[in-house]
């Protein structure tokens, strides 16, 4: 099914929890997190790499726990495979989610995911002059929530028709470390649910 022929269904979002480290902003409405997009947008200089590497390596903790927690539900509860939904972003309308089909399949073979749903948003650029967590020569764009097949995404692993989605790279989620993390966040804690990516996250610095 393609996400531009899904309904809009407004998320049932649970607020995520302020990270001192990322500057989350928690918002008591029930709604996704003001990632203080005008506050970041008046910086003109990016982060450190080390705290970059920092980041990342927060992020992708993060991520891999969750992951852990669905696999240990999912073996608690059934012998049948991880149940995950395919998702890409593309660059303009003309453009074929296909050969990220392709190589989103080919990974959840090797990992003995179960493939439901494929879901493409295609990417809208956002202006702006700088986001922490957006690499060199990579766009911004509208955040996850606010595209229709990401919402089909939440929708689908929120009916519990998937424990979790599998992407190329984390910039088909977002850029913005703030955003990315709200993200992982929310399906995690929401809905026990994880995200997989082919790409990991940059790698942290060595120790």
């Amino acid at each position: 099914m393609s996400p531009h022929d899904a309904t809009n269904v407004g998320s049932d979002v649970l607020s995520p929890v302020a990270d001192r480290g990322l500057g989350l902003a928690v918002q008591s409405s029930g709604s996704w997190p003001n990632t203080g997009d005008d506050r970041i947008r008046g910086r003109h200089s990016g982060p450190d790499p080390l705290e970059r590497q920092s980041h990342n390596g927060q992020l992708r903790k993060l991520r891999q726990h969750f992951h852990r927690e669905a696999v240990g539900k999912r073996g608690r509860q059934s012998s049948d495979r991880l149940r995950v939904l395919a998702y890409s972003l593309v660059p303009s309308p003309g453009a074929s989610p296909d050969e990220d089909w392709n190589t989103l399949h080919a990974e959840a073979e090797q990992h003995g995911y179960a493939i439901g749903a494929r879901l493409h948003d295609v990417a809208v650029p956002v202006p702006t002059t700088y986001f922490p967590g957006s690499r060199t020569g990579r766009s911004v764009y509208t955040p996850p929530w606010q595209r229709p097949g990401w919402r089909e995404v939440e929708r689908q692993i929120r009916g519990g028709f998937a424990e979790g989605v599998i992407v190329l790279d984390r910039h088909n989620i977002s850029s913005s470390d703030d955003e990315y993390h709200a993200v992982i966040k929310h399906l995690g804690e929401r809905y026990q649910a994880f995200v997989h990516l082919v790409i990991p996250e940059e790698p942290t610095a060595p120790t």
